[in-house]
């Protein structure tokens, strides 16, 4: 494991699964950050038990500003390669080597979550509007623009850095891939879908979607 490959994690109310996820995380890379973002409960303890870094907002301010965070905190620590991933345990940490070895040859790498019946309805149709999307406004074509199992090179995130602090983030790092036209590919990976719904809504998407028309007009 190369002490320049970083894994960045934004995590909000997440005590109970995290730790989990960081002892399966820690089998691939050496440097694993858990930012916390305002978590109510005992996410950072969690993360500290595991011996990792353990960053806090103060509040909650938005999974885009965790990550930033995160990011942030790597690159001026001496990270070259970073991999970023959810922290509810829906992501397979044994993916971290493939994103690792596909930056070999690409800046960014996505990845694309499997279709099967357990993809709830309106994520598979968000995927396909917001696709649909980046396509026209800014020539990358993705299976799945929401998943948030990415990686990229530290000179591709100083390219690629956004703006929002929420889960449009997500697209605005396409948005900015696609405008500095940088080499990217795309990972298939396995997702577990919780109980829980987390992501993006209808609503969502559409706010998504008229972002990145804004950012394709003024940027």
């Amino acid at each position: 494991m190369s002490t320049q490959e970083w894994v960045v994690i934004p995590a909000y109310n997440e005590a109970g699964r995290i730790g989990g996820v960081l002892e399966k995380v820690k089998k691939h890379a050496q440097n694993v950050i858990v930012v916390d973002d305002g978590s109510r409960d005992k996410t950072s303890h969690e993360a500290e038990e595991h011996a990792v870094i353990a960053l806090r907002h103060a509040v909650n301010l938005g999974k885009g500003a965790a990550l930033k965070t995160g990011c942030d905190y790597a690159v001026k620590n001496g990270a070259l390669r970073m991999v970023v991933l959810d922290a509810d345990a829906q992501h397979n940490p044994e993916h971290i080597p493939a994103f690792f070895s596909a930056l070999a040859h690409h800046d960014i790498v996505f990845s694309y979550r499997k279709r099967t019946k357990a993809m709830p309805a309106v994520l598979r149709f968000g995927n396909w509007f917001i696709s649909s999307a980046a396509t026209l406004l800014y020539g990358i074509r993705l299976r799945d623009t929401q998943c948030g199992y990415r990686a990229f090179t530290e000179g591709a995130y100083k390219r690629i850095r956004w703006s929002a602090s929420d889960y449009s983030m997500e697209s605005e790092m396409i948005a900015n891939a696609g405008k500095q036209k940088l080499r990217y590919a795309e990972l298939p990976i396995e997702t577990i879908y919780a109980d829980r719904y987390k992501g993006t809504t209808i609503l969502d998407g559409i706010k998504i979607v008229i972002n990145m028309l804004w950012w394709r007009l003024t940027r």
